[in-house]
């Protein structure tokens, strides 16, 4: 029987696998192997948080190969080098992977797809990830999109959610080598990560668990709830999209198998934010830049302020003296994850009253997020920082004590995260300082007063904004 190595990247399951499926198809015995090449990512390499999910979605993806009776085959080092040797000492006529879309590994793809066939093997590449490839959805013009709504519509036009595909209870044995997990040095070494584990399953088996919680509680009221961060009022999907052990048309399939006219709105609802995740990789491909630059170019002038290494640190530790900022980045250091919501308030706050550009924000999200995805995190900022496509304009300024008030309007999401406030009367807790002889009393070690005037800190962004461009 012929042998092909399945190269598992970002796509960490077994069930609904282009890759694998294909591989199968073509009557091969699949050598799955997973490479680790950090070096070939560029600048964005993964993060803390991200690797640390990494090692335990590795550890669940072989047990569920060995309980089939094959095996994860792990190597390090140059991606094109470990193939070559793996192609060697198997004797592989093929190679099949399912894409990856950033700036530094789509070129590395190609050319080692290239250097493959040129060596007469087999190299097939498969859609493991999105909906629509980036580059099948054009504006009349033929250009990208640059404005989710329009992109969406066209792409709900073209929606062909594929058939589910079976894969057999056993897969045939190897006998390929590789080196120990630990080798891949991809767990905290301080244990900074150990906290995460009582919130996430990392894992096909996880993903999917969490699929079913979803389709049974909070997808009922969804689009009412999302906003909430004092609720599990969202799908908590987004770490096992990135790392493809549950894919979107997975998903979509189940929500569409769910339907009644009483969920119809609220699945609508779910998938359009899908869609945001499809367009946030049509942006990134398009415009392979914005992971470091802005794409709207009236910013390349601005008048950002010098960044300040004190009040850096203290927006990050959660110490910024305004409540739901310090509960969102706290939540973020405790579970590597911060509700959605409260993304947008923290990135307000960084961008527009600290006037920081968005950068240290994107890269503190990347090293904490456990589901740290470039393209979403880019879009995310840029969004925020009003420096990207569809974006909320500069002058569009949250006001965070407004955001807590309206989204968290008992505090309990700002009292779960900063405890020292819950001895403050539930409306002194959105904004202390405004009460400062409690804050002294019965909060101490709470900041006196915020890291920025919010008044000033808006009007300083208004007024270096008037002067861009």
């Amino acid at each position: 029987m012929s042998v092909a190595l399945v190269w598992f990247r970002r796509d960490l399951r077994l069930q609904d696998n282009p890759a694998l499926q294909a591989a199968l198809e073509a009557g091969h015995t699949p050598v799955p192997v997973y490479i680790h090449a950090p070096d070939e990512e560029g600048a964005w390499a993964p993060g803390g948080a991200s690797n640390a999910w990494l090692h335990r979605s590795l550890v669940a993806l072989d047990a569920d190969l060995r309980a089939r009776g094959s095996a994860l085959v792990l190597r390090k080092g140059g991606s094109q080098a470990q193939l070559l040797a793996l192609i060697e000492e198997t004797g592989a006529e093929a190679v099949y992977w399912n894409r990856k879309y950033e700036p530094a590994t789509q070129p590395r793809d190609a050319r080692i797809k290239r250097e493959l066939r040129e060596r007469g093997i087999d190299a097939n590449s498969c859609n493991g990830s999105l909906m629509f490839e980036p580059w099948d959805i054009a504006t009349l013009q033929g250009g990208p999109y640059k404005v989710f709504t329009p992109f969406w519509r066209n792409a709900l036009t073209r929606m062909n959610i594929p058939a589910a595909t079976r894969l057999p209870q056993t897969l045939p044995a190897h006998a390929a080598k590789g080196v120990a997990l630990d080798a891949l040095q991809l767990a905290p070494a301080l244990d900074w990560d150990k906290q995460f584990w009582e919130h996430w399953q990392p894992g096909e088996t996880g993903a999917q668990e969490a699929l079913s919680v979803f389709v049974d509680g909070a997808l009922n009221g969804y689009r009412q709830q999302r906003d909430l961060p004092d609720r599990v009022g969202t799908s908590l999907l987004s770490p096992h999209l990135h790392f493809g052990e549950i894919s979107p048309w997975q998903i979509v399939r189940r929500l569409e198998g769910a339907r009644s006219a009483s969920r119809d709105a609220d699945i609508d609802g779910y998938i359009r934010e899908l869609g945001w995740r499809e367009f946030s990789y049509h942006l990134l491909h398009h415009f392979p830049q914005t992971p470091e630059n802005n794409l709207n170019p009236r910013f390349a002038n601005f008048s950002w302020a010098k960044p300040n290494v004190t009040q850096l640190q203290a927006w990050q530790q959660g110490r910024t003296g305004v409540p739901i900022v310090d509960a969102g980045l706290r939540e973020l250091w405790a579970t590597g994850y911060m509700h959605n919501r409260v993304r947008m308030i923290v990135a307000s706050f960084l961008c527009k009253h600290m006037r920081q550009h968005w950068l240290h924000g994107a890269r503190w999200f990347w090293d904490t997020l456990v589901d740290a995805d470039l393209a979403n995190n880019t879009m995310g900022w840029q969004w925020v920082a009003g420096t990207g496509a569809d974006a909320a304009p500069y002058f569009r300024i949250f006001n965070p004590v407004a955001q807590s008030q309206k989204f968290d309007p008992h505090a309990r999401y700002i009292t779960r995260w900063v405890p020292e406030l819950a001895p403050l009367p539930v409306k002194a807790r959105f904004a202390p300082w405004q009460s400062p002889s409690l804050l002294a009393e019965l909060a101490p070690g709470y900041p006196a007063v915020p890291l920025v005037d919010l008044a000033a800190g808006r009007e300083a962004a208004l007024a270096a904004y008037r002067h861009t461009g």
